[in-house]
């Protein structure tokens, strides 16, 4: 019944070393984040700037966490703000899309008031 222990053991110590090694690393990820927003959790506002691969003809979505489409902005600037004073306090998610509906970008937010 000892051996089975330390078996056990030996087992978990080596499972969680492999797994630490495949993590992906994020500054090599060749799928950076195109879009940088801050603050996060917001109170008043939000600002969201391009980093890279900026499209005047993307579209922004913002959706609240049930789903719900909350605000809708057709052509977007590089850089630009969205006020929170209509939105309740919670979890939102964003998608910015290409001209044919793609996907682009998303992410998510907190507006904390």
């Amino acid at each position: 019944m000892r051996i089975f222990y330390i078996v056990f053991i030996i087992l978990l110590t080596t499972t969680g070393a492999f797994s630490q090694q495949n993590r992906i690393n994020p500054a090599n990820d060749p799928e950076a984040k195109l879009v940088k927003f801050y603050p996060n959790p917001a109170v008043s506002q939000i600002t969201l700037s391009f980093e890279k691969g900026y499209d005047k003809n993307f579209s922004f979505q913002i959706f609240n966490f049930i789903g719900k489409k909350v605000y809708e902005l057709a052509s977007i600037a590089p850089k630009m703000t969205v006020e929170l004073g209509d939105f309740y306090r919670g979890l939102y998610i964003f998608q910015v899309r290409d001209k044919s509906g793609k996907i682009v970008e998303s992410g998510k937010f907190q507006v904390a008031k």
